[in-house]
């Protein structure tokens, strides 16, 4: 279960009711070929309009988590449920539903490159909103308006093959931005980005949570959970929730941090990061 590191709240970090969540998950748990574990009875609930970080070292199940979130993955056991709706393969194989999904949920990897693969940015960006049914004039409307809001538009007719690693991940962002998800998710998105993408990132994130965007980001980057997270889970190397909260609460747990593997035992710490 869910450790509250916040005095007065409930394991979703908040104080009082709450609307119904975006996501539920109750007992998942997840292991790959059936011998190597991902998730070791997981519970989680998402709600909307928050800024979830989920924070633990490499190999934890982070990224393991964020594709049960979008449907990609399936629990060996346990229930994930989305929307009020039980995920499943069969629910996803259904036009209706996984339409709906796919256009509330999007999902940005870590490595961009296994996100890309149309011929220039432009058709990139517009791949998604033509799978959802729009026109191709509108679809590339749209994508033109995202790259702009990006700060890419001048590489709208540059291959994707041909970019640098911060501009790759800015076009695989933009890709998912697009189809205007109600969430999004982030698979360690300042992994390899020097420091000013990495601004540039966080900027973005806050602007996505202040338009009421709901986020859930998988990191091990404490400085980029200081500035984006409304709560924080931690997962440790034992694939379970070790505790979740108010970020503020979280990042001064010196033991808590150095128990996930997420600060040296030796290095010295101070908060904030």
């Amino acid at each position: 279960m869910e450790q509250d590191r916040t005095r007065g709240v409930g394991a979703n970090g908040d104080g009082g009711a709450a609307p119904c969540p975006l996501f539920e998950l109750a007992g998942v748990h997840y292991s790959y070929h059936g011998a190597i574990p991902a998730l070791a009875g997981i519970d989680l609930a998402v709600r909307a309009g928050e800024s979830l970080v989920v924070l633990g070292a490499n190999g934890c199940g982070k990224s393991t988590l964020l594709k049960l979130l979008d449907g990609l993955l399936f629990p060996d056991a346990g229930e994930v449920k989305a929307f009020g709706t039980r995920l499943s393969e069969a629910i996803l194989e259904t036009d209706d539903f996984r339409r709906r999904f796919r256009s509330r949920v999007g999902l940005v990897f870590q490595n961009p490159d296994i996100q890309l693969f149309c011929s220039t940015v432009l058709e990139e960006v517009a791949f998604g909103p033509l799978q959802l049914g729009l026109s191709p004039g509108e679809a590339a409307a749209r994508a033109g308006d995202v790259l702009g809001l990006l700060g890419i538009g001048a590489l709208r007719d540059r291959s994707p093959l041909f970019l640098s690693g911060g501009e790759k991940k800015k076009v695989a962002i933009a890709s998912v931005l697009s189809m205007n998800p109600d969430v999004l998710l982030f698979d360690e998105p300042t992994a390899t980005l020097d420091p000013r993408t990495c601004h540039w990132f966080g900027e973005l994130a806050l602007t996505l949570a202040q338009s009421g965007k709901t986020l859930v980001t998988a990191t091990h980057n404490l400085h980029l959970a200081e500035r984006i997270a409304t709560r924080i889970l931690v997962m440790g190397e034992d694939h379970r929730v070790t505790a979740a909260g108010d970020p503020a609460a979280i990042l001064a747990d010196r033991a808590l941090l150095v128990g996930a593997n997420l600060i040296h035992a030796k290095e010295p710490f101070r908060f904030p990061i």
